[in-house]
């Protein structure tokens, strides 16, 4: 597959990396010759300095042979005008579309992206979909990673494993014998920097990252046996009024019972998102100041929630927060770098917008009857919600016999509206809808497995 991506910054850098590695032919446009130079160097792609939406820009870069474009620069207008003239000039099969804008994305204006006017097949909205991933990890405060699939009937959850954990050093196959409870299937371990598929005979050890996959409604049984029964808060705190923290004040606005404080340091903004919000108390200042944070309630806030688009202050605003007495912190962070800074410095959780972005392209890169795709430690493995084909030779036999790689294992079935925990002998059926785990060497072999075509080159 030929893959022109333009922007060369964190989301067009980060999944130009992510396409290389695999052996993809890929092209990177951005303005900016210091990023391109970047890029270049750092990864096996092609660097074009100019500007995306140009024809002659996309005509160097290899638009009349790329089978796709994914627009990712700063610019929603520069992304539109750049998928417009990748169909119209060089009829490019698929584009792909970051914009940010609200204006662009209201529902009343949906017809603005059709093929017959601007022929965007995949519109990606970064602040909705960052937006969407605070939201799961607040409905499980225990886990550090939360992506529903199936229509949020079955998760996926990320889990640190505390020294008190009642399930570390036990044979993975004695656990469910043990805890007859814990209707999970635990598909991936990180232990450090290695990441593997687990095993019925590996023992978890404290600070182990574990993932595991279960229906909806066991989760929070699951993470009580862990001991991460933390109760969803109720008196929230949001620090920053852009996007993000608009989508998120929204969305917590329809629990009801959430007691909302939210800090914007910009007068006329904070008054803009005042008026488009109806149960949150909007305070117009500095998320760093102690009184602005006390004022807003932090001595009795159970979660802090910094989301402004700079990342020291989310770093220095969740820990002055925490101090104030809010008993759990969640920064957004763009630069991963500072993610062991977090851990550091006590911060509980951290979202990193471009891995949510670039799991969200994923899924559309792929072909074939894919349902859901979620990246796992930077790339090292994939949550895949794939559904079944008659052709594959996973079906109609037990799971014993199928012959799953090594790197590869099936987390959840769902059939007929009901999600089922598999095991060795359980059998999947034409049509069923599958969450698995695959480590990255593997994913082809999932291809394999489901003949969805998963286009991974």
């Amino acid at each position: 597959m030929r893959v022109i991506v333009c922007g060369a910054g964190r989301v067009g850098f980060g999944i130009a990396r992510r396409l290389a590695k695999e052996g993809g032919s890929v092209t990177v446009i951005d303005q900016d010759r210091t990023l391109v130079r970047a890029v270049s160097e750092r990864l096996d792609v092609r660097g074009v300095i100019g500007n995306g939406s140009y024809p002659d820009v996309l005509a160097e870069a290899g638009a009349r042979e790329a089978d796709m474009v994914i627009a990712v620069t700063y610019s929603d207008e520069v992304n539109m005008i750049a998928c417009q003239i990748a169909h119209t000039l060089f009829k490019v099969p698929t584009k792909v579309a970051r914009i940010r804008a609200a204006g662009y994305l209201d529902p009343k204006y949906s017809d603005l992206f059709s093929r017959n006017h601007m022929p965007i097949d995949v519109i990606i909205s970064p602040e909705r979909e960052v937006s969407e991933a605070i939201m799961q990890r607040m409905s499980t405060p225990g886990a550090f990673e939360t992506k529903a699939f199936v229509g949020g009937r079955v998760w996926a959850v990320g889990v640190k494993l505390r020294e008190d954990c009642p399930i570390i050093n036990t044979p993975l196959r004695q656990v469910a014998e043990l805890f007859p409870d814990l209707k999970i299937k635990i598909v991936g371990i990180r232990r450090g920097e290695r990441m593997w598929r687990a095993h019925g005979d590996d023992q978890l050890a404290p600070d182990d990252r574990i993932y595991f996959v279960s229906a909806r409604e066991n989760v929070q049984r699951a993470l009580e046996i862990m001991g991460e029964s933390e109760r969803q808060a109720r008196r929230v705190i949001i620090v920053g009024g852009g996007n993000i923290g608009l989508y998120v004040a929204r969305g917590l606005e329809k629990f009801g019972t959430m007691k909302i404080r939210l800090i914007e340091r910009d007068r006329r903004r904070a008054e803009a998102i005042a008026e488009q919000l109806e149960r949150t108390v909007v305070l117009q200042g500095d998320g760093l100041d102690r009184e602005i944070l006390r004022e807003a309630g932090a001595e009795d806030a159970e979660t802090v929630l910094t989301v402004t688009d700079n990342d020291q202050i989310n770093i220095l605003a969740a820990v002055v927060a925490k101090r104030e007495g809010a008993r759990r912190s969640l920064a957004l962070i763009n630069d991963i770098e500072y993610g062991p800074i977090c851990e550091s410095v006590g911060i509980d959780r951290y979202v990193d917008p471009r891995a949510t972005t670039i799991s969200t392209i994923l899924q559309h890169i792929r072909r074939g009857r894919i349902k859901g795709v979620f990246s796992l430690a930077d790339g090292a493995a994939e949550l895949i919600d794939a559904i079944a084909l008659e052709t594959s030779p996973l079906v109609n036999k037990p799971l014993s016999e199928a012959n799953l790689p090594e790197g590869v294992v099936i987390g959840a079935v769902f059939r007929d509206g009901v999600v089922s925990i598999p095991n060795k002998d359980t059998i999947i059926r034409p049509d069923d809808q599958v969450v698995l785990m695959a480590l990255r060497e593997h994913v082809r072999d999932v291809e394999q497995m489901f003949r969805v075509s998963i286009e991974y080159f």
